[in-house]
């Protein structure tokens, strides 16, 4: 399948791999059978590989709902986009939508898209984030003119998801890979082990992501590793990170994170990419 430029993505995440993909490519096995994503966020791997075969997966439902309305229901979806302003009253009127569930559900499955991205465009520093009850709690980011509508890639992502085979799964990541076959490539990109105390930040979703869930993910790596699956794995490279995955071949990078409240630590880190071949 012949790759589109547009093809990228949506929403800012937390982590995202946009800036690392030239560093992510050069581990990206030559063949495969289908790809498997189980920590799908903002979906910067996925859209620069563009396979026509693969099983993505993200435990967020709001995000699974966002991809499926955009390869489902485009045109609806830029036209309700197109109804957002960039207003700081407006913008926490929507943001309170999913204080209140039985309003919250009645909106459609596209209102529901529309609200994620208008307000991953126009929040402060353009961050998915969720309080302990999941709801989003970012301030307004008083942009002059966000880029709420962006036609071009939508409909480009919404053509690619309909052009490939794309399975969506919104699960534990261990679900995700299951009846995996020998020949798949699975790239986990799961939620950084904190680099301090404070760098905790549990904000994909209200379920958290602690120490005993990246054991759990290394565990799983080990039975795709005995069963001839080829994986590769980013993280941050704290002591904890390089010694559980201290058998597998592990490249350090420099990533640049942008998303810090404090202007200060936005500076280059250590990350790993952790793979279990040549």
């Amino acid at each position: 399948m012949n790759k589109n430029l547009l093809v990228a993505p949506v929403v800012k995440w937390a982590g995202g791999k946009r800036q690392l993909l030239p560093e992510i490519q050069k581990h990206i096995p030559k063949d495969f059978s289908t790809y498997y994503e189980p920590f799908l966020g903002g979906g910067a791997v996925l859209f620069h590989l563009q396979p026509s075969k693969a099983v993505v997966n993200d435990i967020n439902e709001e995000l699974i709902n966002m991809y499926l309305v955009i390869r489902d229901n485009v045109e609806e979806l830029i036209e309700s986009l197109k109804k957002h302003k960039n207003e700081e009253e407006y913008y926490y009127t929507i943001r309170e939508l999913d204080r209140d569930k039985e309003k919250y559900n009645q909106l459609s499955n596209v209102e529901k898209a529309s609200r994620i991205i208008y307000l991953n465009k126009t929040c402060y520093n353009g961050l998915f984030r969720v309080n302990s009850q999941g709801q989003f709690n970012v301030p307004f980011g008083k942009y002059k003119n966000p880029d709420i509508v962006n036609e071009a890639t939508l409909r480009a992502v919404s053509n690619y998801l309909n052009k490939a085979q794309i399975t969506f799964k919104c699960m534990d990541f261990e679900e995700t890979v299951k009846g995996i076959r020998k020949g798949a490539f699975v790239y986990f990109d799961p939620p950084y082990d904190p680099v301090s105390d404070t760098a905790s930040f549990t904000g994909y979703d209200i379920n958290g992501f602690d120490r005993k869930e990246q054991i759990r993910l290394k565990e799983l790596c080990d039975r795709l590793d005995k069963r001839g699956v080829k994986f590769l794995l980013s993280n941050s490279a704290t002591d904890f990170i390089l010694n559980l995955y201290k058998d597998y071949n592990i490249t350090i990078v420099k990533a640049r994170r942008p998303i810090n409240s404090k202007g200060n630590r936005r500076g280059e880190v250590d990350e790993v990419l952790v793979k279990n071949y040549e």
